[in-house]
């Protein structure tokens, strides 16, 4: 595909209903569909909504929200996946959303990211929650540090604070990711929130030679004050917002939103990667692997490992056969 319309979308939760914020992205999708979007990329667990009252409650006061959390997360697979997944073919739309996974008495701040036929092509657990978030979220494993091919390209994702371990960005740029959908929760610690955004997704889409579509949450001042009555408390929880779209080159494809809700959308010229890679393809010929090479565990961890009475047979028969050294 050589033009692909991408959209960051900006848009706040429905604090009071997970139900209700993913009819809200329903309705931002058909919207982002009448405007002729092929990809859409939504915010850090955006769904039922990201957990700002762990960054502005201490954890005496976080059960009862901290337990919301827990009764509107989403299973993946379940009904509410199903519906992301009837949205995706509906509209013949790639769609990346952040959500807050619920798997048995865990939460995990999930990425999904659907192709245009509704077929879930990734699933992936930020590897590291950041600070207050480690009250959460628990943690995520490297079996979903891996770009993957939809219809508009090979996509990679990474959550908010990931984009500083220079590690897992590399991994995504070795695994040759054309558009990196990136996403942070926003309306948080203000402007210099803002600022270091926009210095982390410039800087990846010249580092790894892609384009980078960068969505952002955005809370009113209603629902700022239904997370804290703390005036204090409050002035935290503005600003931080910065929904963008950058080319290989670093340069910005539209407008950045900041304020309120809005869509970023911007036509992405795939030909744009082969320039900026023809001088300098971190992955390629810029790198050095016979000096530096990366190693890294995809393992998907689970907590039980089954095996049956058999192969521990066959595996003491190998071991009495081969000498010990």
């Amino acid at each position: 595909m050589s033009t692909v319309r991408a959209a960051a979308v900006q848009i706040a939760p429905d604090l009071s209903s997970g139900a209700g914020t993913v009819d809200r992205l329903a309705d931002a999708v058909a919207e982002a569909a009448g405007k002729g979007v092929q990809l859409a990329v939504f915010p850090e667990t955006f769904v039922p909504w990201y957990p700002y009252f762990s960054f502005v409650e201490p954890p005496v006061k976080s059960g009862k929200p901290h337990l919301r959390l827990y009764e509107e997360a989403v299973q993946v697979p379940g009904p509410v996946t199903k519906r992301f997944s009837q949205l995706a073919a509906r509209h013949r739309m790639v769609l990346v959303i952040g959500v807050n996974e619920i798997d048995g008495g865990s939460l995990y701040n999930t990425q999904l990211i659907f192709d245009a036929d509704g077929t879930l092509l990734l699933k992936r657990r930020k590897i590291t929650p950041t600070f207050h978030e480690r009250m959460v979220w628990g943690q995520g494993d490297g079996s979903g540090l891996r770009a993957v091919d939809s219809k508009v390209g090979r996509i990679g994702a990474l959550a908010c604070w990931e984009h500083y371990n220079p590690l897992a960005r590399y991994t995504l740029m070795a695994d040759r990711e054309e558009i990196h959908c990136a996403h942070f929760p926003g309306s948080m610690v203000g402007q210099i929130f803002s600022d270091q955004i926009e210095v982390t997704i410039r800087h990846h889409a010249l580092e790894a030679g892609c384009f980078v579509v960068n969505s952002t949450g955005w809370l009113s001042d209603a629902q700022v004050a239904e997370i804290t009555p703390d005036p204090a408390m409050q002035k935290v929880l503005r600003g931080g917002c910065f929904s963008a779209i950058i080319s290989p080159e670093g340069q910005h494809l539209c407008e950045p939103i900041t304020e309120g809700e809005g869509m970023a959308i911007a036509d992405l010229d795939m030909s744009l990667i082969t320039k900026r890679k023809r001088m300098m393809d971190s992955a390629g010929h810029y790198a050095r692997h016979d000096i530096f090479t990366l190693l890294v565990d995809k393992t998907q961890r689970t907590a039980l490992h089954e095996t049956t009475h058999e192969r521990v047979l066959q595996r003491v028969a190998v071991e009495e056969a081969v000498p010990a050294l």
